[in-house]
């Protein structure tokens, strides 16, 4: 068989595998308010979400995936040990932050994997920069929209419901929050699928098998699948972060929180964006935790986690420059 091939083959295998591991880590960010506020068992909440991360190929296009693979790297220095070394990177820090039950941003531990191994290779002349201004901006934005829009939508069920009976309210959102939590995974799906899809026809137009950068039906199936069947794996220990150590929720609060990290998610994934849905859901998850009082928000847990994020691109970044300096020193460039 030819050599190329194989590697071609290795590459997108290896693309696959980060698309699991992104839906085992982010698994929480899907399922922890629905777990939490005990609407769904974990076993059947990870299928919920599973589901509509895979409805997700079938109703978005394919704008984040153009922007993560040709709008951030610039493809004449990108080849294969750039992009295996990339993945290699977000990979490994997906990994070791779900150790410690971080929930940190696999979407930005693939873009500082993917940089940090260009960088390595050619310098910071192989950084597209306008690709990333929209990125590094919607660091802040993603996770105040959410905040806002999960604080704003707080508040207005505690005005709308104000007369109601708690018990009532609660038993009505148990049936909404299993809305919410679709519409969540199904953005989940649309926004973070479409950077394995951007990775894999970055490598196929590498290798000479695509003219433009066009993503094909195949990739785009395969990437909903394996974030699919990563988000059915699930991530257990950042679901105990997400679902109960940021502030109690339930749901009520629950509703409010998938809703506005939904909103935020469509308005990037729209505009073409990657952004981290991590951060987006823990916005909102902080928002409307805050309606309570500020006090409901365990903001130590909070800090944790946003030096969590500080570090994930540089972290990423460093250990792919790693492996693509350890891959150039063997001659596997």
């Amino acid at each position: 068989m030819d050599a190329q091939l194989l590697i071609v083959g290795a590459l997108v295998l290896l693309a696959l595998a980060f698309d699991f591991v992104n839906g085992f880590h982010d698994a929480a960010n899907s399922i922890a308010t629905v777990v939490s506020t005990r609407v769904l068992s974990p076993a059947r909440a990870v299928a919920w979400a599973a589901f509509w991360n895979f409805v997700a190929a079938f109703l978005f296009g394919t704008g984040v995936a153009k922007t993560v693979g040709s709008g951030m790297v610039n493809l004449d220095v990108v080849n294969f040990a750039v992009i295996g070394a990339g993945l290699f990177g977000a990979i490994a820090w997906d990994l070791i932050t779900w150790y410690f039950g971080l929930p940190t941003s696999s979407s930005h531990a693939l873009f500082g994997g993917y940089a940090g191994a260009a960088v390595m290779k050619a310098g910071f002349d192989a950084i597209i920069v306008s690709g990333w201004t929209k990125t590094l901006v919607f660091i802040v934005v993603a996770p105040a929209i959410g905040l806002a829009v999960g604080l704003g939508v707080m508040t207005a069920l505690y005005w709308i419901f104000r007369r109601t009976a708690p018990r009532r309210v609660d038993g009505w959102f148990r049936n909404l929050q299993l809305v919410s939590a679709a519409f969540y995974s199904l953005m989940h799906g649309a926004n973070d699928a479409q950077k394995t899809m951007g990775i894999i026809t970055g490598v196929l137009v590498t290798a000479g098998y695509l003219a433009t950068f066009d993503v094909p039906y195949w990739v785009i199936l395969s990437a909903h699948a394996a974030i699919g069947l990563g988000t059915l794996a699930g991530g257990w220990r950042i679901i105990h972060t997400m679902g109960s150590k940021i502030t109690k929720l339930q749901p009520v609060s629950g509703f409010a929180a998938e809703t506005g990290a939904a909103v935020a998610i469509y308005t990037a994934t729209a505009l073409g964006v990657g952004i981290s849905t991590t951060h987006t859901i823990t916005g909102a998850i902080v928002g409307v935790g805050a309606t309570r009082r500020l006090s409901a928000v365990r903001w130590g847990v909070a800090a944790r986690i946003v030096w969590a994020w500080v570090m994930t691109i540089p972290a990423a970044a460093t250990i792919a420059a790693l492996s693509y300096w350890a891959l150039a020193a063997l001659g596997a460039e």
